[in-house]
């Protein structure tokens, strides 16, 4: 499929590196074949993660130019302030370092030991901090979000009926909110309907149940409300979004995605109790409440960005571009995640590596193998990243094994896409070649961020 032409043009470039196969092999190696151990100077192409990653505007760096670095009451958080209430509509806001620290302010106010936090399927992070917490996640995304030969356009949709039998099984008061990821990163980028977060809203509220948004990617959920759900085609990317947030109680936010931005992130709430607790948890681990860890400068772009990410050319740009680089693959016969998602085009390293089985860490194997190959530089979501259940100490199995091919925002063009996907199908077509690999080195948690492994055989990327 044709990608869109880019609605902006470039101002400057960066030259990128370009090693040696033998150089890309001692390279991965040395980093344990864990592709986040790479140094980014050894990286030609770097699609590990769009967080952080993005180019930001010419308005975003005109604004930095306003940093106002004052201790508190910083000019910049009262323009992130009424970009957040005009954008996703909460009243409250409190900036942090990035989406995780948000992540920790919620868990650490909400969740109780004990409590049972449903959500559409896991995010690492997200987790961990409920987990640190002393909660236990439960899955209650529909069973189509985990088979990626699916092609429900809504893949990232909570299963009513899971939740219901969770609020029947533990009591609603043992569940201290529903986390609803827009859209669903583990499931391959997929979106949630704005139906189904009607529905989810209204039987949460019979429970009195609250609901706090993941909204990391919420603009590119938008997107995909407006092209796929009946009756929101003519409707702007802002006014579905502003839609959307209605039907929760907060957000967390990762500002290095969506916002466009280098660094940070905030929670917002309409909860007043809940943020006045979080000031004094935003004060004692990020920093006063009107800067949470962050400069002005940086909040001052991010207040820009938050406007520009629902700039409907951009959105259907953003968009085009992984659905290029996914229908290339799909074209060359490259096993994927389907219908592709909003951020990243998720390769299905099962039916890739189909001679290893899922403890030879296949999504492992081939994100290394891919750097091998070409300097492109992906990230395991597979049982890596899923990590070891905490009661019985054994690793969880996701039925899900993937290699996320994730695209910053307004960063590389069609000629780069072109050369990860020609490595990748030529990846493909000698699959048989590629070892499993096992791992040496496992820290205690998040391990998929700096765990270490080892090739099965002798070689990585066996010889013809």
């Amino acid at each position: 499929m044709d990608m869109l032409a880019e609605p902006y043009r470039i101002k400057m470039v960066e030259k990128l590196p370009m090693l040696s196969r033998r150089e890309r092999e001692a390279a991965i190696a040395r980093a344990g074949y864990n592709t986040f151990l790479l140094r980014s100077d050894e990286v030609y192409i770097d699609l590990l993660t769009d967080s952080g990653t993005s180019a930001m505007s010419d308005d975003q760096w005109a604004a930095m130019m306003h940093g106002d670095e004052a201790y508190s009451g910083s000019r910049n958080f009262f323009n992130l302030q009424d970009s957040v209430r005009e954008i996703y509509g909460f009243k409250h806001v409190i900036p942090t370092h990035q989406g995780r620290g948000a992540e920790h302010i919620l868990s650490s106010l909400l969740i109780k030991p004990g409590d049972y936090i449903p959500g559409n399927m896991y995010f690492t992070t997200t987790r961990a901090h409920q987990e640190r917490a002393g909660g236990i996640f439960v899955d209650v995304i529909i069973d189509e979000a985990h088979d990626p030969a699916s092609d429900h356009p809504f893949k990232g949709n909570v299963s009513l009926e899971k939740l219901e039998n969770l609020f029947a099984k533990v009591g609603p008061e043992n569940v201290p909110y529903l986390s609803l990821a827009v859209t669903v990163n583990l499931a391959g980028g997929q979106p949630v309907s704005l139906e189904n977060m009607r529905q989810t809203r209204e039987l949460c509220s019979r429970h009195g149940v609250p609901i706090y948004f993941d909204a990391t990617r919420c603009a590119e959920n938008a997107y995909f409300i407006q092209q796929r759900e009946e009756g929101c085609k003519e409707r702007s990317v802002a006014d579905i979004l502003l839609e959307m947030m209605s039907y929760g109680d907060g957000c967390t936010m990762s500002g290095k995605k969506d916002c466009l931005v280098n660094i940070g992130g905030f929670l917002a709430t309409n909860d007043g109790d809940l943020y006045e607790s979080a000031t004094e948890i935003v004060t004692l681990f990020e920093g006063f409440p009107t800067y949470g860890g962050l400069a002005g400068r940086d909040m001052e772009a991010m207040a820009v960005g938050i406007r520009e990410m629902v700039d409907d050319d951009y959105i259907a740009h953003r968009v085009s571009q992984v659905r290029y680089l996914g229908s290339y693959l799909e074209g060359a016969g490259v096993p994927l995640v389907k219908p592709v998602g909003g951020h990243a085009v998720f390769l299905d390293a099962r039916s890739f590596l189909a001679h290893l089985t899922q403890d030879e860490l296949p999504a492992q194997s081939l994100a290394a193998a891919l750097y091998a190959e070409s300097g492109v530089r992906t990230m395991e979501r597979g049982v890596v990243s899923a990590g070891r259940d905490p009661e019985t100490g054994q690793h969880r199995y996701p039925r899900l094994e993937l290699v996320r091919v994730t695209l910053p925002r307004r960063v590389y063009t069609r000629g780069h896409l072109d050369v990860v996907a020609e490595a990748a199908a030529t990846l493909y077509q000698k699959r048989d070649q590629i070892s499993g690999l096992r791992m040496v080195h496992e820290p205690a948690v998040l391990r998929f961020f700096t765990a270490r492994f080892e090739p099965l055989k002798e070689n990585l990327v066996g010889s013809e």
